[in-house]
């Protein structure tokens, strides 16, 4: 049959590879137009943002003769450390000249113990509030989240009243007390909406168990919670670190912390203003908060994106 077939000169069927064929739509393209809108409008928004640091970061590396004759723009023709040597150790910050090393440590003993506070504070805060709801707690949270939208400009005179009566006004004590407390309400809003989110059955399973509210909250909440926790830490170094106006009226004239020091840097009215070293100030005084970002930006996306969406 097969012979008779061919040479009868009929076309020889081929097997139908239609069964192999892939299924589901073609993939895209990688460079689509929306794509090449979207990256290019944020090419551009890093380049707005990055700019200044480039400014500063070049001019603290040029001599003031380059800075004065040369471009602003232009890379250092013999980059030096010099105006970062001296803004760190000898710069004057009003009446004295020991630079930004003294500011720096003032900004170290007032930021780590305001930020470990008012974390474990908003934390169990968030924690009560979803898991151990009491009578009113809805209305409790109402005025905290309140008062978090207070201007602290309002705040202020009260505040010195009451600092200057407990005795702790013009020291450390006091200006940790007011980061802490002007911290809490924000960070409760985070903690709260971050452990709503987190399955119900796990409290419900160790309430069961016999655990109680400590335990429930150490052994099970606190290890499902890094990225809640790498945003309140963000959030509130930035904040702190960062923070003039608490500090210049809380902290007194001893405990200066380093954005007020910076500030006495910059405008000072002695001599000729040292670009180099006000820049240089600059990004000592911006790199703590720089280093924390950077090192632990995934987990504060992911924090920020876990903690927003629950009401």
């Amino acid at each position: 049959m097969s012979q008779t077939a061919t040479m009868s000169g009929a076309a020889p069927t081929t097997p139908s590879t239609s069964g192999t064929e892939p299924r589901g739509p073609r993939p895209k393209p990688f460079f689509t137009p929306k794509k090449i809108i979207i990256y290019t409008t944020l090419f551009f928004f890093s380049l707005y943002f990055l700019f200044p640091l480039y400014v500063m970061v070049v001019t603290s590396l040029k001599s003031m003769p380059e800075i004065r004759f040369g471009n602003i723009f232009a890379l250092p023709a013999a980059p030096n450390f010099d105006a970062w040597v001296k803004a760190w150790t000898s710069a004057c910050t009003g009446l004295t000249c020991n630079g930004l090393s003294p500011g720096f440590w003032n900004s170290v003993r007032i930021t780590i113990p305001s930020t470990i506070v008012s974390i474990f504070i908003a934390a169990v805060n968030g924690y009560a509030l979803v898991n151990w709801r009491f009578k009113g707690s809805e209305i409790f949270f109402s005025i905290l989240i309140f008062g978090s939208f207070i201007p602290y400009q309002v705040m202020l005179y009260p505040l010195v009243i009451i600092t200057r009566e407990m005795g702790i006004f013009g020291s450390l004590q006091g200006v940790i007390l007011i980061h802490t407390i002007f911290g809490m309400p924000i960070l409760t809003l985070l903690f709260r909406n971050y452990f709503a989110s987190l399955p119900q059955e796990l409290f419900k399973a160790a309430r069961v168990d016999g655990a109680g509210f400590w335990r429930i909250f150490f052994e099970i909440m606190l290890p499902m919670s890094l990225p809640i926790f790498v945003v309140a830490l963000i959030l509130q170094v930035t904040g702190i670190w960062n923070d003039f106006l608490f500090g210049v009226v809380f902290a007194g004239t001893q405990n200066l912390p380093m954005t007020v020091q910076l500030n006495n840097i910059v405008n000072s009215a002695q001599g000729t203003p040292e670009y180099n070293v006000n820049m240089a100030a600059t990004v000592l005084t911006g790199l703590v908060p720089l280093i924390i970002y950077f090192v632990s930006g995934k987990l504060f996306v992911r924090g920020v994106a876990a903690g927003a969406v629950k009401g």
